[in-house]
């Protein structure tokens, strides 16, 4: 939802710019708008806090350090 104070202050201040200076305006908030990492916001991730009992965790950190901690060079 857009704030309608913001919106109004960057229309005023867009009217001012050139055609050229208003699309780089535009592609600048397209960028910003991709910019915005997406993912789950960590309350929704709250509910599988303390699902792992200790035996459980401790073989996934050894697979991931077994797999993931390795070099090939020939990549």
């Amino acid at each position: 939802m857009i704030d309608t104070s913001l919106q109004n202050e960057l229309l005023q201040k867009i009217e001012q710019l050139s055609p050229k200076l208003q699309r780089r305006v535009i592609d600048f908030a397209t960028a910003l708008a991709q910019s915005v990492p997406k993912g789950t916001p960590g309350d929704e991730l709250l509910r599988f806090a303390g699902i792992l009992n200790q035996e459980d965790a401790k073989e996934m950190i050894e697979a991931i350090e077994a797999g993931c901690e390795q070099v090939d060079g020939n990549e």
